[in-house]
């Protein structure tokens, strides 16, 4: 039997179930989810392997009009996962309205990449009203596959997964078959802190955050981590610390509590907050971040 191969893309507004979906393909969670829009804002590649074909998954940024150099930087990821992908799974949901990203619908049109439109969360809508929906999407990406699914409740997934293989070229193994990303110990540190301070923290706070892991060191029956969360203004550090350091030790105990399960082993983690003023539209500090890498 020949062997499959290939990169599926995964694009979308955001909050649609991007994160959620590739994580119900791999059976692990590699990338965070919230509820809040903007939690993604890396590339994260998500490896499939068995002996008969190796599917590379990228969860990408939900697509925005950008504000910050930060935002650019996501949406450069977006376009870059448009001309790359052997395979678009372009995700919408029952709720947004179909004249968001009229750009990106006509770059996926005029792409020559097969794609696949997944209408997420159809447990939220009437049964009478899918069949509209998915009539309207039908005009707006004629040449693409519609396949409606509940990804949180991992109906019909199957069915994307199944179209998926059918499309899926033949080729040789990108990387190595025991290979579940391409992401590093330190960037799954970072991203189980923000999704930590997405959870607890209201209003602006969580998209003025980024995390830096000074110090990983993976001993025999501990993992010792330093991580530095990164603010923009003095105001929103006395608000990740908290009265008397309270909301700090909550974040990393939850976030050490998560890190013990992603590594399946005992961890030590301090965590400290720093004010970088307006790091969004540092180059510096984004490289840093691993945003223009």
């Amino acid at each position: 039997m020949t062997h499959k191969s290939g990169f599926v893309n995964i694009i979308g507004n955001p909050n649609v179930g991007k994160s959620t979906l590739m994580n119900v393909f791999l059976g692990e969670k590699l990338s965070i989810v919230t509820s809040k829009a903007q939690t993604t804002r890396h590339r994260i590649l998500g490896i499939l392997n068995t002996d008969d074909y190796q599917i590379v998954f990228s969860d990408t940024p939900g697509i925005l009009k950008p504000h910050y150099k930060m935002q650019e930087a996501m949406m450069g990821v977006v376009r870059t996962a448009i001309e790359d992908a052997d395979i678009l799974l372009y995700v919408t949901d029952v709720v947004e309205t179909t004249e968001k990203n009229e750009d990106y619908i006509a770059r996926v049109n005029n792409s020559n990449v097969p794609a696949i439109l997944v209408i997420n969360k159809i447990d939220l809508c009437k049964h009478e009203e899918l069949p509209l929906l998915i009539e309207t999407w039908t005009a707006l990406m004629p040449k693409a596959v519609i396949v409606p699914i509940s990804a949180i409740q991992k109906f019909n997934v199957s069915s994307v997964f199944n179209t998926i293989l059918s499309m899926l070229p033949e080729g040789p193994a990108y990387y190595d078959k025991d290979a579940l990303t391409d992401k590093s110990e330190r960037f799954f540190v970072s991203e189980i802190i923000r999704e930590k301070i997405f959870v607890q923290y209201k209003k602006e706070i969580p998209y003025s955050v980024e995390v830096l892991v000074e110090l990983f060191q993976e001993e025999e029956n501990i993992i010792r981590i330093k991580a530095v969360i990164v603010v923009s203004r003095d105001s929103q550090k006395g608000i990740i610390i908290g009265k008397g350091g309270l909301a700090l030790k909550k974040t990393g105990t939850r976030a050490r509590q998560d890190m013990e399960k992603f590594f399946g082993k005992k961890v030590f983690l301090e965590i400290f907050v720093k004010v970088e003023k307006d790091w969004r539209d540092s180059d510096r500090l984004l490289k840093q971040f691993g945003y223009n890498n």
